[in-house]
């Protein structure tokens, strides 16, 4: 019994069950060495007691744990666990694609067809390392939250497949092919088959056998067509429907001969969801479906008490089993001629007589290709070697020959040529054409040939058709609309579409900082691939304001054309100062420094120079009027200057102290108090008379208290 907290192997603490099947239990876990997450699958109690089966069961899962593909449940580590026999793998958080039909009753051709392929990305892998899944069912196949599609179970389907059938879990047949059923040997095509019943299931929302019992399912996998999934879908895409028809099939030989195949299909049944390119081969006289013999039912019912192959490669053993049970059947058929005759069934004699002669069959084609082979070789006669300088009409000449002795030919290679060239060239084949659709190409001229269904070498019946894709030439791209995202997402959003890009910026009042504004050419043009489109980003509004320069101890002139460069508007007023000359601004309505929108107004104080004492006066003497004329003539210490943001300057209120020696002593003041200031910080301050130089201390405001954080050294000069 597995319990929450349990901690198996040694390593992984089961932290709850998430499902069970016919198997298995499946709990989540967590991995103590690697401190991450897993699913463990623990098989049950009576799977446990057969040695054979968990024998089987941790060499297969060893085997598919060297599988890594990202459609495939990826298995960690296999183990045994005081009887536990477990198997640990990648946690997929999500839903069965069983669940997920369910909750949509039917899914849209588009998504079936995604779903189908990724699993079939995943059995070709699988398939290419020798594994069959042999139990590829939507409760096997997880559709991860981020829409990624997983395969799972491989370990367990191979170990299990002499059972799958008479287990409990009763959807297994519902996707078992007929070889399955009957017992046989398993291979890739078996895959296929379950796949194209769930992909019938994804579009129809029903499996096309069902019934009350796994036997009388089976039965029907055996003995009756299957009906189109187009009759219960009437707007199924033509090329989807003979996909699933050709996935479906009874015989072997008639189903797609490799996962590659199947996925050419799905893909280009995407692009042209109408076309006529799936070809089914024809129905041969020992293919037909027939009905099972009482005898053979009663082997399928009795399916149940089978025992596990010892190992993988016992196809001798089941074929050992398989020959008693004909000779059991032909006892029964011989008791039961008239029975037989009613339902259509046939004997074993006859049915052995048909497979001689598909042998014999078999060998004529074998022996009529090794003649082709051979004449094509030039090894009967010299002739091809005497007419070895005359090339062209030599072929036409075997080709000719081939024709009339076999009725095939070789498919010859048509890619890069206009469609009359190639009907031309097929046409002497006795071949057909027709198009299979557009495509751009950035290599093949518009106008010729991109592919072709029929690979080169193929060897087809006379009269096939071979459907040709032609080049439309280079793709034009519609310019994708990205206004008013970021410019990072503009230029991946691009980029990703074919296309170049070129940034350049301008100021705007409606869109934000870093986002476009437009682009050039705009959204909704068409362009070639590899085109450059100007992204246009916006700077954000445009900086009106103005700083206020200094003018103080300028001439009236030059402070006017100073501050009618910024902008701003200029009044002039008069006054009289001893610290400035005659026609120097002595002071200005707006501090230096402020940032102000333009077309302000600003008074600047110009010294008018006419300020003078009146020398009849008694108390004035000759001394006293010297002493003015040195106070007129007295000049002013100032320091204009501009700091830059402190290194640990926080965003807070400043306050700006200026420090100064004067006659030994220290003499300080506050320059400037402000509680939102704006760095670089332009200030203009007088100092001490006579001294040129001062120190500015820098003090932010932080909880509640000036600390300070910088200072400056900063220079005076006389004005």
């Amino acid at each position: 019994m597995i319990n929450e907290g349990m901690l198996i192997g040694e390593r992984y603490e089961i932290l709850g069950l998430i499902g069970s099947g016919g198997m298995a239990d499946v709990y989540k876990a967590r991995d103590s060495k690697l401190n991450r997450l897993v699913a463990v699958k623990v098989l049950r109690q009576e799977f446990r007691m057969d040695k054979t089966f968990v024998s089987k069961f941790q060499k297969e899962a060893q085997a598919a744990a060297g599988l890594s593909h990202p459609n495939i449940v990826s298995v960690y580590d296999v183990g045994e666990d005081e009887n536990a026999n477990f198997i640990v793998m990648e946690l997929v958080e999500g839903i069965t694609l069983k669940d997920y039909i369910k909750r949509k009753k039917k899914l849209s051709v588009r998504e079936a067809t995604s779903i189908a392929i990724q699993v079939s990305l995943g059995l070709e892998a699988a398939h290419k390392c020798g594994l069959v899944h042999r139990d590829v069912k939507p409760q096997n196949i997880m559709i991860s939250t981020d829409g990624k599609v997983k395969l799972s179970d491989f370990g367990i389907a191979r170990a299990a497949s002499s059972n799958t059938i008479s287990s409990n879990v009763m959807g297994s047949v519902h996707y078992s092919s007929p070889e399955q059923v009957r017992g046989g040997f398993a291979n890739a095509q078996s895959d296929i088959y379950s796949l194209g019943i769930t992909l019938y299931e994804m579009v129809t929302g029903r499996v096309p056998f069902d019934g009350d019992t796994s036997v009388s399912i089976a039965i029907k996998h055996l003995q009756e067509e299957i009906i189109p999934p187009n009759k219960y879908v009437p707007d199924l895409p033509y090329s989807l429907n003979q996909i699933i028809l050709k996935c479906t099939q009874k015989s072997v030989d008639r189903r797609y001969a490799s996962m590659a195949d199947l996925i050419m299909d799905l893909k280009r049944s995407l692009v042209d969801p109408n076309g006529n390119f799936v070809e089914l081969a024809p129905l041969a006289s020992h293919a037909q479906t027939i009905m099972l013999s009482k005898a053979e039912m009663e082997a399928i019912q009795a399916a149940s008490g089978s025992r596990y192959d010892d190992d993988d490669d016992d196809d001798d053993d089941d074929e050992e089993e398989e020959r008693p049970r004909r000779r059991r059947s032909s006892r029964y058929e011989e008791d039961d001629d008239d029975d037989d005759d009613d339902e259509g069934g046939i004997t074993g004699a006859l049915e052995k007589a048909m497979t001689i002669g598909g042998f014999i069959i078999g060998a004529i084609i074998i022996i009529l290709l090794i003649v082709f082979i051979c004449k094509a070789a030039g090894l009967f006669g010299s002739s091809s070697r005497e007419s070895s300088s005359v090339v062209p009409s030599s072929s036409v000449v075997e080709q000719s020959s081939q024709i009339e002795d076999t009725g095939k030919v070789t498919v010859p290679d048509i890619t890069g040529k206009t469609v009359s060239e190639a009907q031309e060239i097929l046409n002497k084949l006795q071949l057909g054409i027709a198009k299979g659709g557009e495509a751009a190409s950035d290599t093949v001229a518009e106008g010729l040939i991109i592919s072709q269904d029929l690979k080169e070498g193929t060897i087809v019946a006379t009269h096939s058709t071979v459907y040709y894709v032609i080049s439309t030439g280079v793709a034009d791209i519609t310019v994708p609309d990205v206004t008013g995202k970021s410019q990072t997402v503009a230029e991946t959003t691009l980029k990703s579409s074919g296309l170049e890009t070129k940034i350049t910026q301008e100021n705007s009042d409606t869109v934000p900082i870093g986002d476009v504004i437009r682009t050039n050419p705009e959204a909704g043009t068409e362009v070639s691939t590899g085109s450059t489109v100007e992204v246009v980003v916006s700077l954000g509004k445009e900086d009106t304001q103005v700083e206020v320069p200094n003018v103080y101890g300028v001439s009236e002139n030059t402070a006017k054309k100073t501050l009618t460069n910024l902008n701003l508007t200029v009044v002039v007023d008069t006054g009289t100062s001893t610290k400035v000359k005659a026609g120097e601004v002595m002071a200005q309505s707006i501090k230096a420094g402020t940032k102000v929108d333009q077309k302000t107004e600003i008074t600047i104080t110009v010294n008018s120079g006419s300020s003078s004492t009146t020398t009849d006066d008694p108390a004035v003497t000759p001394d006293d009027e010297d002493e003015d004329d040195e106070q007129q003539e007295a000049k002013v210490w100032a320091c204009n200057q501009r700091l830059d943001t402190p290194p640990n300057y926080s965003g807070g209120p400043v306050r700006l102290t200026l420090s100064q020696v004067v006659d030994g002593q220290t003499v300080e003041k506050t320059v400037i108090e402000n509680d939102s200031p704006e760095f670089p910080l332009t200030f203009s301050t007088e100092g001490a008379e006579g001294v040129s130089v001062g120190t500015v201390y820098v003090y932010e405001k932080i909880d509640g208290e000036y600390k300070k954080i910088a200072k400056y050294t900063v220079p005076f000069e006389e004005y």
